[in-house]
């Protein structure tokens, strides 16, 4: 699980780094950022519904505030 929350930042934070690329490169022509933005977006959610559901189905436990 742990390895899988670890692809699903990369995902984001790679996905977050193109659209600056595609920012700065594009000087706002084209809608690369926006599409870019929008996976990161799609990332997030789902790794907020993976992480949700491996809570449910018991693959994760919480340990509380220590």
């Amino acid at each position: 699980m742990k390895i899988l929350v670890a692809i699903a930042f990369i995902l984001i934070l790679g996905s977050l780094g193109s659209a600056l690329v595609f920012l700065m490169r594009d000087k706002g022509r084209s809608n690369r950022t926006v599409t870019a933005l929008a996976l990161r977006v799609g990332f997030s959610i789902a790794l907020f519904c993976m992480i949700l559901l491996a809570h449910h189905f018991g693959y994760i436990q919480p340990t509380g505030i220590r």
